[in-house]
């Protein structure tokens, strides 16, 4: 079955054509906190963003706000050239086109990883029964545990079902994977397996929003750093620089702490 993830690119030279993903002097407000303060970012086609900071930095919410799980209060995020309003079609067709896998898995109990894969496709994209089948089983197999297809979340191990949180996610062929400490929660034996997996989504050229703390994966994979603190991005550079020599004080504690 020929079946490949939208519009990926093979290189992981960013490309220059419009952004795939824009925001523009972004605020998220909650109540007296203000957890994103003026945020710009451009994100390339096929480009892979690690998003590092501080706890409370505000790196969760802003990939949220990215898909709408959380609202922003000023500013614009434009993602595929769609602009995220209220509108309830276009708040819809930005999320059909980009997958988010959390920390905490979030997949269906009652059903099998099997059924938890086919249940978007077929209820968001409308694809029959028998496709959603076969998309399903060529992501887990992609994740390396197809093998585990009929079992249901609580008898596979917690790396494994964040495996098949990103198979679920993959079988939407989104453009965009934005992951939330994916790795946060889980025994540090299991991180390894999922974070192999997310390299082969990079090497693939899928372009990824990534929050995590896991500074090896980041070396290795990203084409760019963006370190955040109080809700703003202090700064952003290439891996080899900011892990080399980051331009700011607030930066060089932040690594000092970490590695």
């Amino acid at each position: 079955m020929d079946i490949q993830i939208a519009d990926a690119e093979k290189s992981t030279t960013p490309r220059s054509e419009e952004p795939i993903i824009r925001l523009e002097s972004v605020c998220k407000i909650y109540g007296e906190f203000q957890a994103l303060s003026g945020v710009d970012l451009v994100i390339s086609k096929g480009e892979k963003v690690i998003i590092c900071g501080p706890s409370g930095s505000g790196k969760s919410t802003l990939i949220r706000c990215i898909n709408h799980i959380e609202r922003h209060n000023r500013g614009r995020i434009v993602v595929n050239g769609m602009e995220l309003t209220n509108n309830g079609k276009d708040i819809a067709a930005v999320r059909r086109d980009t997958g988010m896998v959390f920390q905490n898995f979030n997949l269906f109990p009652h059903l099998t990883i099997l059924d938890n894969c086919c249940l978007a496709p077929m209820r968001v994209k409308g694809i029959g029964r028998e496709k959603a089948r076969e998309l399903a089983i060529h992501f887990l197999h992609r994740v390396r545990i197809a093998d585990q297809a009929g079992k249901y979340p609580s008898q596979l191990s917690g790396g494994q079902q964040q495996r098949a949180a990103i198979a679920r996610a993959l079988c939407m062929q989104p453009r965009i994977m934005l992951f939330d400490e994916p790795t946060s929660a889980l025994d540090p034996e299991m991180v390894k397996e999922v974070l192999e997996t997310m390299k082969s989504l990079a090497s693939d050229g899928m372009t990824m929003l990534c929050v995590t703390h896991e500074m090896g994966f980041a070396r290795e994979v990203a084409d760019r750093i963006v370190f955040m603190d109080r809700g703003a991005i202090v700064e952003q550079s290439d891996p080899a620089t900011f892990f080399s020599a980051p331009s700011t004080d607030r930066a060089r504690d932040f690594l000092r702490m970490i590695l």
